[in-house]
């Protein structure tokens, strides 16, 4: 349950780690982790991809919609080639680079590109064409991905998931208390980054990719909602943190586009640093009026 009181009982017990301060990431003149919160807008190359509304049907449609939401307020756009919903296909590595690499390079000199991947190829070809933030949703060869986003000083947010990918039958935890095992789970990641060379590190919980312990909508969006009012307790780690704002399509019906919104008041309660969203102009406009009412 989410009530003044409980947010209050939160506080009160983990006063020490919402005091606790984070090493900001700088990229791009862009800073993850300073007294601002950063948006991330969303670009989908994958028509697989279950918001319609954020997937791009060609290349000049994938770069006019960065451009967009780059002027509605995103200092970070993401861009990916392959949907994590767990119906969508596969994607290889040269159908991912195909569809990415023009918009990186069109993007690159305009905003900071962020992109969503797992695999070490389109990683290097997309760092070298000009992006700057891998947004890493998979463990398979991730010695030879941080390598080569230490090689291009790039930043890189570890997203919630084992063993392989985002993609593969996994589950997400859901005790009571699941911010322990997320604590669990980032420490040794952070510092195994850190020994082969990458000095810039965000984590993400993951609560927008798909878990098979997670399907039933009640059950994934109240687990969502309960990590997204306290991820501050994962500043103990020592790095900003990143969420995927949900959906929550059974929750809100035809307004499941003001969803997103909903959920970034709970996350810029919960201490969240860089907001990724398909909705940036109402998630901003949510920030700013939190902003000036010092919420």
């Amino acid at each position: 349950m989410i009530s003044l009181s409980a947010l209050a009982a939160l506080h009160s017990e983990y006063a020490d780690d919402l005091a606790r301060p984070v090493e900001p990431v700088t990229v791009g003149g862009v800073t993850i982790g300073g007294p601002d919160p950063v948006l991330m807008g969303t670009v989908n190359l994958s028509r697989d991809s279950t918001y319609r509304e954020s997937v791009a049907v060609s290349t000049e449609a994938a770069i006019r919609k960065a451009r967009t939401q780059v002027a509605q307020g995103a200092q970070v756009v993401d861009v990916g080639a392959e949907s994590s919903t767990a119906r969508a296909a596969r994607v290889d590595g040269a159908r991912q680079r195909t569809s990415l690499l023009p918009v990186v390079e069109a993007l690159a000199d305009e905003c900071v590109v962020s992109v969503e991947t797992y695999r070490p190829d389109v990683v290097a070809a997309c760092l070298a064409a000009g992006a700057r933030i891998l947004n890493l949703t998979g463990r398979d060869g991730e010695d030879e991905m941080l390598a080569c986003a230490a090689s291009y000083r790039a930043a890189v947010i570890l997203c919630f998931c084992e063993p392989a990918d985002v993609r593969a039958d996994a589950r997400h935890p859901t005790e009571t208390d699941p911010l322990p095992y997320l604590i669990d789970h980032f420490g040794p990641r952070i510092e195994h980054a850190r020994s082969v060379g990458v000095e810039q590190v965000v984590i993400d919980p993951g609560l927008g990719f798909y878990y098979r312990n997670l399907v039933e909508p009640a059950v994934r969006v109240r687990h969502q909602a309960a990590v997204l009012a306290q991820c501050f307790r994962l500043r103990r780690l020592g790095v900003p943190v990143c969420n995927a704002l949900p959906h929550a399509f059974d929750l809100f019906e035809d307004e499941f586009r003001k969803a997103e919104g909903f959920f970034a008041l709970l996350a810029r309660l919960g201490g969240t640093d860089l907001f990724r969203t398909h909705e940036v102009a109402h998630v901003r406009a949510v920030l700013a009026a939190m902003d000036f009412l010092d919420v």
